[in-house]
């Protein structure tokens, strides 16, 4: 479970392409931390976990369910990534709740800069768009963000200085990839009132 609270700006140092899978190696300094075995690391929003661990860098496999839903397949020597550790139990819930679980993917359609932060539109999988509502929670590449607008097929996030200097959406341009992940609520809740509905 994490809280869409990027803890650092990681770059990846290696990848090794596998049959069925890729092997990535990640620089993060903050999150290997005491890292080891088997724990999970959120890359970009993707919750994978730590084969290797070896100073400031860690290994993860990412099989091809996770390659083919998500934008970890664009990834290459020196991309920088978004990097959170699991929460804590008794920590502060900073974020929303963010599971790791990648729902889809959009594409960074338009940046509008202003003096103080900046407006971002984002494509929305067709799929996704009945999750996505005004003022509410969306993960895109692990950042926990308040929805501005929700459209047919888009939506857009204000994004404030320190977002801008310490994510990947600072970098991100228009027709980049971004991993998307919607509230979770909305989802058993629609899963509960079909199930009430289905009862009756």
């Amino acid at each position: 479970m994490f809280t869409g609270i990027v803890e650092e700006l990681g770059e990846v140092t290696a990848v090794e392409i596998l049959d069925d899978a890729s092997r990535f190696r990640l620089r993060g300094p903050v999150v290997t931390e005491g890292a080891k075995h088997g724990d999970s690391i959120a890359v970009n929003g993707v919750c994978l976990t730590v084969v290797e661990h070896e100073g400031e860098e860690f290994t993860a496999d990412v099989m091809a369910e996770t390659l083919n839903r998500s934008s970890l397949g664009a990834l290459a020597v020196g991309s920088r990534v978004n990097l959170e550790r699991p929460m804590a139990v008794g920590a502060r819930l900073g974020g929303h709740i963010v599971q790791g679980h990648v729902d889809g993917t959009g594409e960074v359609l338009e940046r509008k800069p202003s003096e103080n932060w900046e407006i971002v539109k984002i494509s929305l999988p067709a799929d996704l768009t009945r999750y996505v509502v005004e003022k509410g929670s969306i993960t895109v590449d692990g950042i926990s963000l308040t929805v501005v607008d929700a459209g047919p097929d888009f939506f857009t996030v204000s994004l404030i200085p320190t977002t801008l200097d310490l994510t990947t959406l600072g970098l991100k341009q228009p027709g980049d990839p971004v991993n998307l992940e919607v509230d979770v609520i909305a989802k058993y809740v629609e899963r509960l009132m079909g199930s009430q509905g289905a009862g009756r």
